[in-house]
């Protein structure tokens, strides 16, 4: 069972990034089947496997809703992931599908680029918001660990979506039975995916309906002091936020680690998202005292996003 694999925390790091244990393997899940697209071709970015979740009875007679998923090497198999921790995404999903309180849906893991992954999920449009001194410093300087640089390859956001919405969602559209419109077209991530999480719904309004952003990294690099990254979010959302009466997007945030860093920020963030006509109904922001910035934190409150957004 997975709940017996050994735990190991995340301490002011990533969630998502790509080590070296992390694997080929296709994943082992305790309820439905994971098909893999390996190395999914793209013209827009590097290749990378594709994970396709499907829950137990999946019927072609059926119709169901698709939740886009990034950092897709840890949602669901904690024995290939570089860290012991997966989101837990098939058993979470099965939970609230068998329950009837959301719809049936599949999931596409994406994974990361590992070394780039920071280039592929940064917000291009928020970066030139920038002074060019910072963006540049930023590309020649910002490092993990003093060690690899985060932005090799640049900022490839705006591809990366790309490869997204014109080449990846095609093809589960035309192999998978889906409900291919927005309003049951959802987007998820962590950290850095949660930030490329917003971006894709602002970006793509008529793409996705709906996007849960978990621990969103609004510091951008490693630190928060003298720090223009977060303010460049708040005011590119000011602009650009989806139409809130057709689209929904939950947040939130822990209380240690990483996340200790958020909480300033997302109040600012907030304040965008009540200026620009969300409520209640449409947008949660949601502050768990305690959790960490680990898959395993994510993995106790998933379930809450996913309920906002696919209630039936």
């Amino acid at each position: 069972m997975k709940n017996l694999i050994p735990i190991i925390l995340i301490v002011a790091i990533m969630g998502g990034c790509s080590q070296n244990k992390t694997t080929d393997e296709i994943v082992n899940v305790s309820v439905g089947k994971v098909e893999r697209i390996e190395n999914f071709p793209s013209k827009f970015v590097s290749p990378r496997n594709v994970d396709v979740w499907l829950p137990d009875g999946y019927n072609t007679n059926e119709k169901y809703a698709v939740i886009y998923m990034h950092d897709g090497q840890m949602l669901f198999d904690a024995s290939t992931t570089w860290n012991n921790q997966e989101w837990e995404v098939d058993e979470v999903l099965t939970r609230l599908i068998d329950k009837d309180i959301i719809k049936k849906c599949i999931v596409v893991g994406i994974w990361n680029s590992g070394e780039s992954r920071h280039s592929d999920y940064f917000p291009k449009k928020p970066f030139k918001l920038l002074e060019q001194s910072f963006q540049d410093s930023l590309l020649l300087d910002a490092k993990r660990y003093n060690v690899s640089t985060l932005f090799s390859n640049g900022i490839q956001s705006d591809n990366y979506l790309k490869f997204i919405v014109e080449e990846v969602k095609p093809v589960i559209d035309g192999k998978y039975s889906t409900l291919s419109d927005k309003e049951n077209t959802i987007v998820a991530g962590s950290s850095m995916g949660g930030l490329i999480s917003m971006y894709a719904i602002c970006e793509y309004p008529e793409v996705f309906g709906g996007a849960a952003c978990l621990s969103t990294h609004w510091v951008g690099t490693f630190t928060a002091e003298n720090n223009p990254i977060p303010q460049a979010f708040v005011d590119y959302m000011a602009t650009n936020l989806p139409d809130p009466d057709s689209h929904k997007i939950y947040f939130d945030y822990g209380t240690k680690t990483l996340d200790a860093l958020y909480e300033p920020m997302q109040m600012n963030v907030d304040s965008i998202m009540m200026a620009s006509g969300y409520n209640e109904t449409n947008w949660k922001t949601l502050k768990f005292e305690g959790a960490d910035h680990s898959e395993k934190s994510w993995a106790l409150r998933l379930d809450i996003p996913f309920t906002f957004l696919l209630a039936k």
